[in-house]
């Protein structure tokens, strides 16, 4: 038994483990490996064997299996590095043990028990010792969570330990009570979950690192926002952006209406136009799921264009009835304000969408909106009178013509009317003398270009078959224009009339009668 025996006092004799000398001296180990968890502590024991009567007189561990000649193997007692942590435990004559703490990944070696009985002599090591490995402790959880299902946590080492544990589970810090084993299920995790898990061993202080879940879930329903003015006009900017809770995030995809337009959280529009109007929706994708968004209207507002004017029937009315017209313009908002305009007349003629033309002309008509004004091109209305309007014109202007007529014919009798003693009463005389003595030779004068003409008629003997005048001669002269007092140019003709034999048509003898002159002056 020993007595007063220290540490520092224990002297080992060299001794193979499980192995005795000759002599019967030797030492055995408990485990020739051992795995302690990072901050744990560990006892490492061995046992001694030696020659009855004998006694060990000095006892101690040692990290050092090979020394230098007639130099004593370093106690770990007086190492710096575990002198603090140390502790040699002695249970009886045959049995001593190691107990150290605050196990570190740098203790991670194999350690020798040496000792010495009474005999100085007699050392021995027990050689090799026992295998320390440090451990540490790794929470294991599945890398994809999906929401709602249940998910089962496992604490790991990376050796067995040696003595069996008692697990001890945390979260967000807090321990877990009614659970020491080294799995953990937590049942139907949720999006949003930040709780944080941690597991450790009874008596240890080291606790490994937290884990939390990564909680996969489809898209919620996008939402769309747009950035802009309220009142979107031609050539503005406008900018759509869509979001989406999801995990992981969501692929984002836009529709016009059922047709592709881009991808991407933000779709923007530069320069719109009226052609970008309509109904926009988003699309959020990932491996959980697909969901939609509701539709947002983009309406984008333009002044009038593409103004015209529609005729309801036909542009040629009759007089007395009206042709409708109607101005039609392409614009947003619409045009709500019309004005209509007669070419070559400043001022407008209507107002209204619908305008009655009850005149010919050329109308058009301009569409006002709040951004603006545009007029159309110009149509043609034709008003004609109905039949029986022309048949009263036509009757009427029969009647007036009519009217000059005879106040024509009536003056030139008036003119022309002979005196009674100038006539011949003889029925059966072709020709007559007649002279008109109302016209006086002074009358020449008042004629600046007067023409004058002898024409001389004979009465011979009338053939039963001969018709009334067949031949006469017309002499014609011509003076020399005079400036007259009056505006009337005056012919002067000196006319004879005679009938010749029918046997001298041919010979073209003139024969005058004096007596047969008439004179009139024709203007």
């Amino acid at each position: 038994m020993l007595v007063n025996m220290t540490p520092l006092s224990l002297l080992f004799i060299l001794f193979i483990a499980g192995v005795y000398g000759q002599s019967g001296f030797g030492v055995s180990y408990g485990s020739p490996h051992i795995c302690a968890l990072q901050g744990s502590a560990v006892t490492m024991s061995c046992t001694f064997s030696y020659p009855y009567r004998s006694y060990v007189v000095r006892a101690f561990w040692t990290k050092i299996q090979v020394r230098e000649e007639n130099e004593e193997f370093p106690d770990l007692s007086v190492d710096p590095e575990y002198s603090q942590r140390i502790q040699y435990v002695l249970n009886n004559q045959w049995n001593f043990n190691l107990r150290l703490s605050h196990v570190t990944k740098k203790d991670e070696r194999e350690y020798y028990c040496r000792f010495t009985t009474e005999i100085a002599a007699n050392k021995w090591i027990g050689i090799p010792g026992v295998r320390l490995s440090v451990t540490d402790l790794q929470l294991e959880s599945p890398e994809r969570v999906t929401e709602g299902d249940s998910v089962r946590l496992t604490c790991n080492s990376s050796c067995k330990l040696t003595d069996t544990p008692t697990f001890i589970w945390y979260r967000n810090s807090q321990r877990i009570t009614g659970n020491i084993h080294h799995e953990l299920l937590v049942h139907q995790v949720r999006r949003g979950l930040t709780d944080n898990y941690s597991c450790g061993v009874l008596g240890s202080f080291y606790i490994s690192p937290v884990v939390s879940f990564d909680v996969r879930y489809a898209p919620d329903t996008p939402v769309i926002s747009m950035s802009g003015s309220a009142v979107i006009k031609e050539n503005d900017s406008v900018s759509l952006s869509c979001s989406s809770d999801s995990n992981p995030p969501a692929e984002i995809s836009w529709f016009k209406g059922t047709t592709f337009v881009g991808s991407g959280r933000i779709f923007n529009i530069s320069k719109i136009s009226s052609d970008d109007s309509g109904e926009y929706k988003c699309r959020a994708t990932n491996e959980h799921g697909v969901k939609y968004s509701d539709g947002v209207t983009i309406n984008v507002q333009y002044p009038p264009r593409n103004v015209s004017v529609s005729i309801n029937g036909s542009a040629v009315i009759v007089s007395g009835d009206s042709v409708g017209l109607m101005c039609i313009s392409d614009s947003n908002p619409p045009a709500l304000n019309f004005s209509w305009f007669k070419e070559n007349q400043s001022s407008a003629v209507g107002s209204g969408q619908s305008f009655s033309a009850v005149q010919s002309g050329r109308f058009y008509c301009e569409a006002h909106n709040p951004h603006g004004a545009q007029r159309s091109d110009a149509v043609t209305v034709t008003v004609r009178h109905s039949w029986h309007v022309w048949l009263g014109i036509t009757v009427a202007f029969i009647g007036l013509l009519l009217i000059i007529l005879i106040i024509v014919f009536i003056i030139r009798r008036n003119r022309k009317a002979p005196k009674a003693e100038d006539v011949n009463a003889k029925q059966d005389d072709l020709y007559s003398s007649i002279t008109e003595s109302g016209v006086r030779a002074s009358q020449s004068a008042d004629c600046a270009d007067a023409m004058y003409a002898s024409v001389s008629s004979s009465k011979t003997e009338r053939d039963e078959n001969t018709e009334e005048m067949q031949y006469a001669t017309v002499q014609i002269h011509k003076k020399k224009p005079k400036k007259r007092a009056e505006e009337n140019e005056c012919h002067y003709d000196n006319i004879g009339i005679h009938q010749p034999d029918p046997a001298m048509r041919q010979s073209n003898v003139e024969t005058v009668e004096e007596g047969s002159v008439i004179y009139s002056c024709v203007r």
